[in-house]
């Protein structure tokens, strides 16, 4: 299990995620939220994320089926976690807000297609 530090820009919000396989599956999305945002996202279990500071200034942004919930900071304006769509059990973490992690070390990173997403299928 590794354990990993993560924190918004100004320091307000911190989290403690634990990932039993360390940062692998990293993915970018292109969805309307996640092509704007361009964050690279690891993912961990809901109980695997804890806030450790600054939960008071987490902001949250919902749209559409307002399934994925989008967590930042509201002093900093950062993006730093959400809880999935595709996936409500896990939550995808910014990479870019792990201390002391590049995402650029994990180049290429596969995109996944949120703007075809099996939720938005009519049957």
């Amino acid at each position: 299990m590794s354990t990993y530090k993560a924190t918004c820009h100004c320091g307000t919000v911190e989290l403690k995620i634990e990932m039993p396989h360390g940062l692998t599956g990293l993915t970018r999305c292109d969805c309307s939220m996640c092509r704007r945002k361009g964050a690279v996202m690891a993912y961990t279990d809901l109980d695997k994320l804890q806030v450790v500071k600054g939960a008071d200034k987490l902001s949250l942004y919902t749209f559409n089926t307002h399934t994925a919930k989008h967590y930042f900071c509201s002093v900093c304006g950062i993006y730093t976690h959400h809880q999935r769509r595709s996936n409500p059990n896990h939550y995808g973490i910014n990479v870019g807000c792990i201390e002391g992690i590049d995402p650029r070390d994990f180049e290429p990173v596969a995109w996944g297609d949120g703007v075809n997403h099996s939720s938005d299928k009519k049957s």
